[in-house]
């Protein structure tokens, strides 16, 4: 009975692709790789500064804002993310400037010290992947990034009467490939105010030094990895290491996207072994297989040898292995569930495995396919195995869109 019905959702869930997959599945258009990087005042549970991003594939377009609240803490916590809320909303709807800033200034709750409701931001608004618009209210100023300099645009004031001469500016420009966008809270250009050294803290421009230093050691380093060294670099000016003041920094690297190939399970007719291991030899970019089935498919169609890292088993989590062409190969169902769990806490855990290893490739690219064979493995049809142990189909949807939504890649499922 199992065998029959494990025969029934095979035929269910099988797609058969009557066109080739290739490459140019995936897009080659710019990639916007964007990332973020916070540190809660010293002494404080929660970070007052919030950052919010809001992707709309049907308009090409990715909104993202930047909020600093007034103080610290939770009270600094509410301002900061009732304004990055409602700053998303109104500009995703293309509200006047205005408008929004006086709507979302009345809006929040008035602090019962300072008599007064505040909360700064700066909006990035990228359509078709190149064209920026940015507003900044009362946020120290954005950096752009272009071929080794830090460039400065022309902006336009705009004022609301209503908002004791509170003052926007706005910016239109255009990206480039290579360009780096890097959008801050003025802990971190106050880093290190007060000190000997920093009497006047770190400062904007201190802040982009810093940053043409590190783009000019690697022309290729990430966002994230900009991120975290203008963040650590910030907290070493700090007496002590302690943030004096919530930081937060965002970084927006647009480039050719890093492309990457996930095979998993056996395709659902066995003659399409060899064009399944055909797509994965000619990919170019990162290249992972999910199975002992889909490797072993692999190499005997490929005539290579596959190698086991025992050393690398850890707990529950089954050992990588290695062959020729492929960057990683872990088992299935056990590390792809672990993955997905992983992905959706945001969790990144120090300790080494196939999980770990295949979560930081997925987080490193930007465009993924994921190639799935849709014929079913028995024994992963057991009731009495856990729920999440769901069958590849799924799991490779929860997956593909985690990696959308939550880390805005370009994620695409091919079943074969």
């Amino acid at each position: 009975m199992k065998r029959r019905m494990a025969q029934m959702w095979s035929r269910r869930c099988a797609v058969t692709e009557k066109k080739e997959i290739k490459e140019s599945a995936i897009p080659d258009d710019l990639f916007i790789e964007i990332e973020c990087c916070k540190q809660n005042k010293h002494g404080q549970d929660i970070c007052g500064d919030s950052f919010m991003t809001h992707k709309l594939p049907e308009e090409d377009r990715v909104i993202s804002v930047l909020s600093d609240g007034l103080g610290h803490g939770l009270k600094a916590n509410i301002l900061s993310t009732m304004t990055a809320t409602m700053a998303l909303k109104f500009t995703a709807s293309d509200v006047d400037l205005i408008s929004s800033a006086e709507t979302i200034m009345n809006a929040l709750p008035v602090c019962r010290v300072r008599n007064i409701s505040y909360a700064t931001y700066t909006i990035v608004d990228i359509r078709m992947q190149t064209d920026i618009s940015i507003v900044e209210m009362d946020n120290p100023p954005f950096l752009l990034i272009r071929n080794g300099e830090a460039l400065t645009f022309p902006y336009k004031e705009v004022e609301s009467p209503s908002l004791e001469g509170r003052k926007m500016k706005t910016y239109s420009l255009q990206a480039l490939p290579e360009d780096r966008l890097i959008i801050i809270s003025d802990g971190i250009s106050q880093s290190g105010i007060g000190t000997e050294q920093f009497r006047l803290g770190w400062r904007v421009e201190g802040c982009k030094r810093f940053v043409l230093e590190q783009v000019c050691l690697d022309p290729q380093i990430s966002a994230r990895s900009l991120a975290g060294k203008i963040l650590a670099e910030a907290l070493e000016k700090e007496e002590g290491g302690h943030a004096y003041d919530d930081m937060t920094v965002a970084v927006f690297y647009f480039r050719k996207p890093r492309r990457m190939l996930v095979l998993t399970g056996p395709p659902f007719h066995q003659n399409r072994d060899a064009y399944f291991a055909n797509i994965f030899d000619s990919f170019k970019g990162m290249k992972v297989i999910c199975g002992g089935t889909t490797a072993n498919i692999v190499a005997r169609e490929l005539n290579r040898t596959i190698v086991d890292h025992l050393e690398t088993t850890d707990g529950d989590i089954p050992p990588i292995a290695t062959f020729e062409g492929a960057d990683l190969v872990t088992e299935g169902l056990l590390t792809l569930t672990k993955v997905a769990q992983l992905l959706e806490k945001g969790e990144r855990l120090s300790r080494r495995n196939a999980a770990t290893m295949l979560q930081e490739r997925l987080l490193e690219c930007d465009s993924i396919m994921f190639l799935v064979g849709t014929k079913i493995n028995e024994a992963h049809q057991d009731p009495t195995h856990p729920m999440d142990l769901e069958i590849r189909r799924n799991l490779i949807k929860r997956i593909s869109k985690t990696l959308e939504r939550k880390y805005l890649k370009d994620a695409l499922v091919r079943f074969i």
